[in-house]
C-alpha cells in the first residue's frame, strides 16, 4: 500500500470585524495512500489519530470556526546553553577544537564563572479562552515555570570578569578574532606559515595594550549601590570581593564598614535592599548546646552552623534565617558522628568523609583520596594503614629540596613541572628550568620577587 503524502501547513485567518489574525497549525493529506483505510477503521468518536489535521482550503475561502482558543504566555528569556549546545555553537562560529572544548568548558566551571543550573521552578497561573458556539469560556490554569536543570549559568564573578574583558580587550573577545586565529593555526601547521612571525605581529599589539589596562585601568568589582542603611544612614553596596560576591555598609574609606556575603541562589544583579539588609541579621546565636555557643551564619562557601571549633555547612537551599536552635543541634549530632574516628594510626585518629573529590580518610591534618579498589563503607586496618603509608612515601618522592630552616622547598607537580613552594605562596616553574638543579639562593630571590608583585597588586587595588 502507498504511503500517505502529507503537507505541513499554516493557515492565516483574517476577521475584518474584529481586525484579528488567527493561525492555524497542521498538516493536509495531498494523498490519502494508507491513510484512507486506516482512519476509516477507526471509530468517529476516537479523534486523537487525526488531531493536527487541516481541511484543505484555498486562498480566499471562507470558512467558519468550530473553535477559537487563545492561551495566554508570557515573555522567554533566550535558552540557555547546555554543554552540548555550548559546543554545537562553538562549532559554528569556528572557536577551537574538538580536543579544545571539554577543557574550555572544564575550565569555565572550575574558576566559577559559570555553575550548572538546577532550579526546579515555581508554580505560575496563566488563562485560556475558548470561543466556541455555544460562547466564551474561561479557564484557570497552572504551569511551572523557571525550571532549568543542567543549563549553563553565569555566576556574578564570571560576569564581572567578562564585561572586564570585553571593555579593555574587545578586538580579543570578538569572533571572527579566534576563528581567524583557528585559520592561521592550520597554515602553520600545513607549513603554509611561520609560527615565531604568527606570535610576534600578535604580540607586538597585544603586549603594550596589556600594560596599558594593567596600569591604568579600575579593578572591575561589578558594584551596585543599592541604598541607605536605615540603622547607620551609611550606603549600603554589592560587589565582587575578594571571597565572592558580599555586601557591604559604609563606603570603602569608612573604617567601621561591615560586610556580609551573599547567598548561594543570590547574586549581584537582582538582589534588592531588604534582601541585602537581611544579610547583617547575621551571624546570630541560636542558644547553647553541650554548653557551648551556637551561632548560624553566612560564609563564603555559604551558610552554616558555628559550635565550638566545628563549623557545619546547612543543607543545599537552607535559609540560615529559618534554623531554630533544634535544627542546628541535629546538624551537629549528624556531623559528630560523621567526624568520628573509624580508627588510630601512630596514636592519632583517623577519620574518614566524602568530598568534592570524591571519598578520602583524614590523619595528622592530611586528606588522603581513597580510590574505587577500596570499599570505603568497610575499610579494614590494614587498608588505612597501607592509604597513609602510601601518601607519606608519595610526599616524600615529590620533594626535590627541602631547606627546612627557611621554610622552603621544590616539589613535583602535574604534567612533569616542578614547583617552589614557602608556606602558603606557591610558584609553577617553566618546564625550561632544571628544578633539581635550584640553589637556595635561586629559590629565595625566586620568593622575593613574588612578595614584591603581591605588594604591588594589592596596592593598585586599593586605589
Amino acid at each position: 500500500m502507498s504511503d500517505a503524502q502529507l503537507e505541513r501547513t499554516v493557515l492565516k485567518i483574517s476577521t475584518p470585524e474584529a481586525k484579528l489574525d488567527f493561525v492555524a497549525r497542521g498538516e493536509v493529506i495531498k494523498f490519502d495512500g494508507f491513510l484512507k483505510v486506516y482512519l476509516e477503521g477507526n471509530d468517529d468518536d476516537d479523534q486523537e489519530e487525526q488531531e493536527g489535521m487541516l481541511p484543505k482550503t484555498n486562498q480566499g475561502d471562507i470558512i467558519s470556526y468550530q473553535k477559537i482558543e487563545a492561551t495566554q504566555r508570557f515573555t522567554k528569556h533566550p535558552a540557555r546553553y547546555t554543554e552540548a549546545s555550548l559546543v554545537k555553537k562553538l562549532e559554528e562560529l569556528g572557536i577551537g577544537r574538538p580536543s579544545t572544548y571539554a577543557p574550555t568548558i572544564s575550565t569555565i566551571q572550575k574558576r566559577n564563572y559559570v555553575e550548572k543550573s538546577a532550579l526546579e521552578g515555581n508554580e505560575r497561573a496563566y488563562q485560556k479562552v475558548i470561543l466556541n458556539t455555544s460562547g466564551i469560556e474561561t479557564i484557570e490554569l497552572k504551569e511551572i515555570t523557571g525550571a532549568d536543570k543542567g543549563k549553563l549559568i553565569p555566576t556574578d564573578i564570571g560576569i564581572v570578569v567578562n564585561d572586564f574583558l570585553v571593555e579593555h580587550f574587545t578586538n580579543i573577545l570578538d569572533y571572527n578574532f579566534t576563528a581567524q586565529v583557528e585559520a592561521e593555526f592550520d597554515e602553520i601547521a600545513s607549513g603554509k606559515k611561520e609560527w615565531d612571525k604568527m606570535i610576534e605581529t600578535f604580540y607586538n599589539d597585544f603586549h603594550p595594550h596589556l600594560k596599558d589596562v594593567e596600569e591604568n585601568s579600575e579593578r572591575a568589582s561589578g558594584e551596585r549601590i543599592l541604598g541607605e542603611d536605615p540603622k547607620s544612614g551609611k550606603p549600603l553596596s554589592v560587589r565582587i570581593g575578594r571571597y565572592g560576591p558580599m555586601a557591604q555598609i559604609g563606603d570603602r574609606e569608612d573604617e567601621e564598614k561591615r560586610f556580609a556575603s551573599l547567598g548561594n541562589d543570590q547574586n549581584l544583579s537582582t538582589i534588592t535592599l531588604e534582601e541585602a539588609l537581611a544579610l547583617f541579621d547575621l551571624p546570630k546565636t541560636l542558644g547553647n548546646y553541650e554548653e557551648e555557643e551556637v551561632i548560624v551564619s553566612n560564609g563564603r562557601f555559604g551558610p552554616y552552623i558555628k559550635f565550638g571549633k566545628m563549623f557545619v555547612s546547612l543543607d543545599r537551599g537552607e535559609d540560615p534565617m529559618s534554623v531554630n536552635l533544634e535544627r542546628a543541634t541535629e546538624l551537629i549530632v549528624a556531623k559528630q558522628k560523621a567526624d568520628a574516628p573509624i580508627a588510630e594510626y601512630e596514636g592519632m585518629p583517623v577519620q574518614k568523609g566524602v568530598g568534592r573529590f570524591g571519598p578520602f580518610i583524614k590523619w595528622n591534618s592530611i586528606f588522603i583520596n581513597v580510590n574505587k579498589k577500596y570499599d570505603f563503607d568497610n575499610l579494614s586496618q590494614d587498608d588505612i594503614v597501607k592509604l597513609i603509608e602510601d601518601k607519606k612515601q608519595k610526599d616524600i618522592d615529590k620533594v626535590i629540596h627541602n631547606w627546612e630552616e627557611e621554610g622552603i622547598r621544590v616539589e613535583k607537580a602535574r604534567w612533569g613541572r616542578f614547583n617552589v613552594i614557602k608556606g602558603k605562596t606557591k610558584i609553577e616553574l617553566p618546564k625550561t628550568v632544571d628544578a633539581p638543579k635550584l640553589t637556595l639562593k635561586e629559590c629565595m630571590a625566586m620568593m622575593e620577587e613574588k612578595t614584591k608583585k603581591g605588594k604591588k597588586t594589592k596596592a593598585k587595588a586599593k586605589k
